[in-house]
């Protein structure tokens, strides 16, 4: 039995980003909420709201990134790079109670909605349009990172955001129209709603262990498959360490012998290379059959090269048989 592992590199350092963006945008929500509470813009209050779930957001996110550079300890055998995927499904969690909160009082104000100063509401949104913007770039190169992804998107989207006050703002200057104000909220909601969508569609599948995106499961299963002297590959697993970082375990059945080192150190860089999967714990069998007769004659049996899909089994890597030694970086 053998297993061959990948230290890979910790995730990019944005503490410095997430700092400035942080103080930025805590000082605009000061700004924002007192303007919005001085002249009675829900739309203000709507935007400063979102504003502070960002800050919030960002905070979480400055969080999991300083827990993600932790080392490994005997109890926290991959560090705590886990972290970084509860902040994204946090993060998102966080705008839609925010976006709940602004619909509610957007609607409470339909019905009578207050004189609001357009003038006034479109100079604290602009001012708003530049912070948000300055804050996305910090984290424009991050992409990769979902954390840092979930951070750039907010920004992003305040600006649109704060964008469609300024225009609300103008309109109402024009026709001192006041349900603009309120209606321009429920606009916001949307707005926050689309751009959360897929931050917290990506988050809870990497939270349940999914094969992480870019990853396809198939194209790996036959990269492995097609490695000489593999007979079958069974026991396949694909999960996320981090939002940057997935990880895998496989069983090779090679029944002509063990293939050495340099084959396992040539498939850990292939891995790496072809599928961006930092952590590979392979298993050689020599014994073809030997997982059959455990698992049964299903299609876990089925040969590598045959085009069938072989059944995985979710605790099959558990079974006492197997050798297996876990990451320690």
């Amino acid at each position: 039995m053998a297993a061959h592992h990948d230290h890979s590199h910790a995730p990019a350092d944005f503490g410095r980003a997430f700092a400035i963006g942080t103080l930025l945008n805590l000082g605009f929500v000061a700004i924002e909420g007192a303007a919005g509470f001085i002249f009675d813009s829900v739309a203000l209050l709507a935007d400063a709201g979102h504003n502070l779930s960002d800050v919030l957001g960002l905070l979480i996110a400055w969080g999991a990134a300083e827990l993600a550079k932790r080392p490994a300890s005997a109890r926290y055998t991959y560090g705590l790079r886990n972290s970084s995927i509860l902040a994204a499904l946090a993060n998102a969690l966080l705008l839609l109670v925010a976006v709940g909160a602004i619909a509610l009082e957007a609607v409470q104000r339909l019905g009578d909605p207050p004189p609001v100063p357009g003038g006034t509401v479109m100079l604290v949104a602009a001012a708003g349009i530049l912070v948000n913007l300055a804050t996305a770039v910090l984290f424009m190169r991050g992409q990769h990172d979902l954390n840092v992804r979930g951070a750039y998107l907010h920004m992003m989207a305040d600006a649109a955001v704060s964008a469609g006050v300024v225009i609300g703002g103008a309109i109402m200057v024009l026709t001192e129209a006041a349900w603009i104000d309120p209606v321009l909220s429920l606009v916001i909601v949307v707005v926050i709603l689309w751009s959360t969508w897929g931050l917290g569609r990506d988050s809870l599948r990497l939270a349940l262990n999914a094969v992480p995106p870019g990853i396809d499961p198939d194209a790996v299963r036959a990269a492995l498959a097609a490695l000489p002297g593999v007979t079958r590959v069974h026991d396949l697993h694909i999960w996320p360490m981090s939002t940057t970082e997935a990880a895998l375990t496989a069983h090779l059945v090679m029944p002509g012998g063990h293939p050495g080192d340099d084959f396992l150190t040539d498939l850990q860089h292939r891995l790496a290379h072809d599928f961006r999967i930092d952590h590979t714990t392979v298993q050689i069998e020599l014994g073809d059959g030997a997982e059959c007769r455990l698992h049964g004659t299903g299609g876990d049996c089925a040969p590598a090269r045959s085009h069938a899909h072989p059944r995985d089994h979710g605790h099959g890597h558990d079974h006492d048989h197997h050798d297996h030694h876990h990451d320690h970086d």
